[in-house]
């Protein structure tokens, strides 16, 4: 059974930092890209990041030079580590797992990040 469990979601004021996490099993990690995606109240869900099986990292513009991604496959985790949080950053986040040719495809259940200005 694959699982993909987010933590590290919080309330915490606008210029703060939060580290997320992601723990899975049921998957080999270490084969699958790994993303974060944000769904505010009323948005579509968005890409924040994404890495890849060799750690090379994409960013969306909105978050480059604030949120460092990175993965640690001795655990089977993904981190998002989040500075200078800003209150359009409010969001439920959400962990995603692609493996090589997209035929697995799994998400997380989300966890709240709440940025009060």
């Amino acid at each position: 059974q694959v699982q993909l469990v987010e933590s590290g979601g919080a309330l915490v004021q606008a210029g703060g930092s939060l580290r997320l996490s992601c723990a899975t099993s049921g998957i080999v990690f270490r084969i699958y890209t790994m993303g974060w995606y944000r769904q505010a109240p009323g948005k579509q869900r968005e890409l924040v990041a994404t890495i890849t099986t060799r750690s090379s990292t994409v960013y969306d513009d909105n978050v480059k030079g604030r949120f460092t991604n990175s993965r640690d496959n001795a655990k089977n985790t993904v981190y998002l580590q989040m500075n200078s949080l800003k209150p359009d950053d409010t969001a439920v986040y959400y962990c995603n797992a692609q493996s090589p040719g997209n035929l697995g495809n799994w998400w997380g259940q989300g966890t709240q990040v709440t940025v009060s200005s």
